[in-house]
């Protein structure tokens, strides 16, 4: 009755520091969401973890609202990703990244989105019991739960017949203790090394599949009491995965045990480690599991979007928060294309300087090296991808037609392919090409066009390639250098431009737009600054001179 005593008493001690740390971890679950909301996110990537993200995404059909990869990276959509990946689950950071690539063309699903962010944003208590899950849920180091969702039938299926042999043999060596103690207790050990051994060598074949299962029981667990939540606000959701839940009521009896909880520095857990080790509990309810996640794929596919997008939307709300000032775009689909920006800025700028600008046809923008042409134009492609993704914009007013969104920008030679930086910029452009002139108008935005080949030629293609896309359903932003493209495509292209100003021996930019096509240059000014020759800079604005003089260009003597 003694040892009867102690082993109940260190059970109960077990059981209430269980219930301590639980409640510990609690509070600081609660405590990281009031101290990370509204800020950027201290999430680390490695380029394992990074693709694993992809993986949702790339299995989407793509469509004319896709952002291809050649935008993504010209506007460095990486980092806008990162700054609002402030999700707490697998299933929404994969979420958020594929939605960050999908253009929505529809009026009702933004104004949907924009409801749950308002939502989240006015309903502290309400969000953090979501958020609460979605921590529980957690995310997973390198692995796309979707990619092994999509792969679990490819795992070989296992007997537990072995499994039920290693239980009856540890049990009957535990028994002969009461018979020949000496004999019992060395059978207990070498069948316990020997059911470790093989618990181990079995979970290494297995590991990445039983993260995720465990993941997945971790993430029904969550979803079903998310699904219990008394938020009207999110209700048309909750009954969704209530509805979903019922395929896996049966099978979820005794999951717990594959799914140990997030480190908690629990006791408890740590002995039910041991059990599971020595008894295979876990990975025979694995096996009676998988053939069950295999049948009812569409479910858990259906749980994993549900769970990402309302993660994915808090995420989103705390992005509108680090960001302060934004404006819920107005969008159409009716009339012509326009675009109309009032005081808009870069999302990732430190001290930005707002822009307005308000047009119904293409634009010309030109201007000195350094003056912000560039800036400008990711400045309203990224925007405008906000727009119909997370219905936000950084401006005080928005106001445009649904657009495909597309760019040309910071393009480099493909060395693996021996590509040219020429070949590689047509292509670019004829990508732009090809999707112009469907149902939806696309507003595309090309930085130096064919800066790869000669003036001559560059001028004369760059003119008929911008009044092509000009001339059809699209709206065209182009940075250029050369002041001749306004001249020669002034009937289709408005011209705005950035300037200088000159205070001592530097040149100076106040990043502001301005109508009209630029009239200084400072190319050969800033050579002057950084210390060229005098010899240099006076024959270079001498042979400038002449040329602008005469049209030709003066040789060498």
């Amino acid at each position: 009755m003694l040892y009867v005593g102690i082993a109940a008493a260190v059970l109960l001690a077990l059981l209430v520091k269980s219930i301590y740390d639980e409640r510990k971890y609690t509070t600081r679950l609660y405590q990281r969401m009031d101290r990370e909301w509204g800020k950027v996110p201290t999430e680390e990537y490695s380029e394992d973890k990074y693709r694993s993200l992809q993986f949702y995404y790339n299995q989407q059909e793509k469509g004319e609202g896709n952002i291809d990869s050649i935008t993504w990276n010209d506007l460095d959509m990486d980092q806008i990703f990162m700054t609002m990946n402030n999700t707490g689950s697998a299933a929404g950071e994969e979420y958020l990244f594929a939605l960050l690539h999908r253009l929505n063309f529809s009026a009702e699903e933004l104004a949907e989105r924009n409801r749950l962010m308002k939502h989240f944003t006015e309903h502290r208590q309400e969000r953090q019991k979501l958020q609460e899950q979605f921590m529980r849920m957690g995310k997973e180091r390198n692995i796309s739960i979707y990619e092994y969702i999509n792969m679990l039938h490819l795992l070989k299926r296992e007997s537990n017949t072995a499994h039920y042999l290693s239980i009856v043999l540890l049990l009957a060596s535990a028994g002969m203790i009461f018979v020949s103690p000496v004999a019992g207790v060395f059978s207990v050990i070498v069948v316990g090394i020997y059911n470790a051994f093989s618990y181990y060598k079995r979970k290494s074949d297995i590991e990445k599949y039983f993260t995720v299962v465990s993941h997945l029981i971790r993430m029904m667990d969550g979803m079903k009491t998310l699904s219990g939540l008394a938020d009207r606000e999110i209700e048309t959701y909750t009954a969704s995965i209530r509805e979903t839940l019922k395929v896996f009521a049966g099978f979820r009896k005794g999951a717990r045990i594959v799914a140990g909880k997030r480190p908690t520095g629990d006791l408890l857990e740590g002995m039910v480690d041991y059990i599971r080790m020595l008894f295979h509990i876990d990975l025979i309810k694995f096996n009676q599991m998988i053939q069950i996640f295999d049948n009812n794929e569409a479910e858990l596919t259906r749980l994993f979007e549900t769970a990402g997008f309302l993660d994915a939307m808090i995420a989103a709300s705390s992005f509108r928060v680090l960001m302060r000032d934004w404006c819920v775009p107005e969008l159409t689909s009716e009339g012509g294309p326009f675009l109309s920006m009032r005081e808009v800025y870069h999302p990732m700028l430190d001290n930005p300087v707002k822009a307005s600008i308000s047009e119904n046809r293409s634009v010309l923008i030109t201007g000195s090296n350094a003056s912000g042409k560039s800036t400008f134009i990711k400045t309203l492609a990224i925007n405008a991808i906000l727009a119909q993704t997370i219905d936000t914009v950084m401006a005080e007013e928005y106001r445009a037609s649904f657009f495909q969104v597309a760019s040309s920008m910071a393009l480099r030679d493909d060395i693996f392919s021996k590509e040219s930086y020429y070949i590689v910029e047509i292509k670019s452009l004829k990508r732009i090409a090809d999707r112009i002139g469907s149902g939806t108008p696309m507003l595309c935005f090309v930085d130096e066009v064919l800066r790869g080949t000669n003036t001559l030629e560059r001028i004369a293609a760059s003119a008929e390639i911008l009044s092509d896309f000009a001339s059809k359903n699209a709206i065209c932003f182009a940075a250029t250098h050369d002041i001749e493209l306004t001249h020669i495509l002034e009937s289709r292209y408005s011209n705005y431009h950035f300037q200088e100003y000159v205070e001592g021996d530097q040149v100076l930019f106040d990043y502001k737009l301005y109508e009209g096509r630029a009239v200084s240059k400072n190319a050969i000014r800033l050579l002057k600054m950084l210390g060229y020759a005098d010899r240099i800079t006076e024959r270079a604005e001498e042979r400038a001179r002449h040329f602008e003089q005469t049209g030709e260009w003066r040789a060498c003597e």
